[in-house]
């Protein structure tokens, strides 16, 4: 019996139908990749070339697959524009820290070169005057010998103590052209190579030290205390000032007998500074103004400071009534009040002339009046005994700093390689960092062009609107932080972080500057 057409059955076939195809597309997509994907590439490590198969799509990926582990100023290139394509030829090279010398300034060098010679030439390349740059080499033996060679292609004039020699084969490490010439080196010798006029100098330079004293003024401090004996104003010199002395002993060292550096190692204070005591007088006191009403109350309660008036008796005379005596003797005691008021400490005489009015006043005020005539008596004996056994007690702290400083451990500086410089020398730096990516000619003027808009090759350069910051203009900033943490002011670390960038986004400055003009950023 034939089958029947139905609506489930066409569903069902459709269904069939769709899922075919997708595996067959999804085999074919599988078939393409494995054919299209795989890619044969060379690559080098170290001079270790190794001819290999991937389908890694980026050069990343395939050093990972392969366990290469790059470090942060290690080099890689690759002969594509960034990604992995068959064929191409990725190399490694690891790098290592030298010191050179750019301008009279030393700074750590992460380089690639295979001798100092080619480190040099670095900096030829991209037109910056190898003259003010100098390659040095640590003292340390194991660096000498199994390091740097210095000239691959030629001879090499090696000068020590004074004396100029040739040494023809160049391909040596240090170590074994001094050693040739019977050079010995102290601990603390300094080997540079560098080149003048066309030849390569490997020099050495005899370090010694000293030790050196001096003997430095200490300044005495003046300080003031008030004396109430004394007119408002006036001043006295009560102890003299004496300068004091302190001994600094400095650690000189010499380079071929000159003196380069000093570091202090010792403080000693021989003769403690006498602070210098003036004696001033208290300032002037103004009477206050009468407020109106009973004016001879209101003088009164002014007299004193402890309340009582002049003549002694208090506010008794206040509560007398209204009578005509006692007005009359409020009158005549405003006279003789005011002068012991306004001026307590230099005019005792009015505390006699209470005494010459004892017909006008009650038998109680004479009696009571001795009170003016102790408080001038207190004031000026209490005040200048008080104050210079208080302050000299506190003098020796003056003399105590100068002593403590030296002996606080001192906060390590930020390590800072290429710090704050001028622009030319972050270009001088950035030639020789840019040469070992191959970056000469026609990139190196790119790439002068592209920091020179972004930046104007200026470390501190800060866009108030994005944050970019630094030479390359780096967003954020702190990005910069993989290759050293003092990325704000170390403009090494900025160049090479620059550069990787470059390498890895662009490929090379060339088409980081084309992006540029294009589209105004990199």
């Amino acid at each position: 019996m034939p089958k029947r057409w139905s609506p489930r059955r066409t569903v069902t076939l459709r269904r069939i139908r769709v899922m075919v195809c997708a595996v067959a597309l999804v085999l074919a997509s599988c078939l393409t990749f494995a054919f299209t994907a795989r890619k044969s590439v060379a690559l080098d490590v170290n001079g270790d070339t190794r001819y290999l198969t991937t389908y890694a799509t980026t050069v990343s990926g395939l050093l990972r697959e392969q366990g290469v582990d790059v470090k942060t100023h290690d080099l890689v290139k690759n002969t594509g524009d960034g990604t992995l394509v068959n064929n191409d030829v990725v190399t490694v090279k690891s790098a290592y820290q030298t010191t050179i010398t750019i301008d009279g300034q030393q700074m750590p060098f992460w380089t690639v070169a295979d001798s100092a010679e080619q480190l040099l030439d670095f900096f030829e390349q991209n037109e910056v005057a190898a003259s003010r740059v100098t390659v040095d080499i640590k003292n340390v033996y194991n660096q000498l010998t199994g390091g740097m060679v210095i000239n691959a292609d030629g001879p090499v004039t090696v000068i020590a103590d004074g004396k100029t020699s040739i040494a023809p084969n160049g391909k040596l490490p240090a170590a074994s052209i001094l050693d040739s010439k019977g050079i010995t080196l102290g601990k603390d010798d300094r080997v540079s190579v560098q080149k003048e006029g066309g030849k390569t100098i490997l020099r050495v330079q005899r370090v010694t030290y000293g030790d050196e004293t001096e003997t430095v003024v200490i300044p005495y401090t003046t300080r003031t205390v008030q004396d109430d004996t004394l007119d408002p104003g006036a001043t006295r010199v009560d102890m003299a000032g004496e300068n004091g002395e302190k001994k600094i002993t400095y650690r000189v060292t010499y380079v071929d007998g000159k003196p380069v550096d000093k570091t202090q190692t010792n403080e000693v204070v021989t003769k403690t500074a006498l602070d210098e005591v003036v004696a001033v007088g208290p300032e002037k006191v103004e009477l206050p103004d009468d407020n109106g009403g009973n004016g001879g109350a209101n003088d009164d309660d002014a007299d004193t400071a402890d309340g009582t008036d002049a003549d002694g008796s208090g506010d008794s005379s206040d509560s007398t009534g209204d009578n005509s005596p006692d007005e009359n003797a409020g009158e005549s005691t405003n006279e003789p009040t005011e002068q012991p008021s306004a001026q307590p400490t230099q005019q005792p005489q009015p505390s006699a002339e209470p005494t010459q009015q004892p017909s006008a006043q009650p038998t109680q005020k004479p009696t009571q009046q001795p009170q003016p005539t102790q408080k001038p008596t207190q004031q000026p004996t209490q005040k200048p005994t008080q104050q210079p056994t208080q302050k000299p007690t506190q003098q020796p702290q003056p003399t105590q700093k100068p002593t403590q400083q030296p002996t606080q451990p001192s906060t390590p500086a930020e390590s800072c390689r290429l710090c704050r410089p001028s622009a030319s020398a972050a270009q001088a730096y950035a030639a020789g960092a840019a040469a070992q990516y191959g970056w000469t000619g026609q990139n190196w003027t790119d790439l002068v062009k592209l920091w020179n808009r972004e930046s104007g090759w200026r470390w501190n350069a800060e866009n108030p609107y994005s944050g970019a910051y630094g030479i390359p203009q780096s967003l954020p900033g702190n990005k910069m932080a993989a290759f050293g943490s003092n990325w704000k002011n170390d403009a090494a670390v900025q160049i090479d972080w620059g550069l990787s960038y470059i390498a890895g986004r662009y490929g090379s400055p060339m088409k980081a500057w084309e992006h540029s003009e294009r589209v105004g950023w990199y």
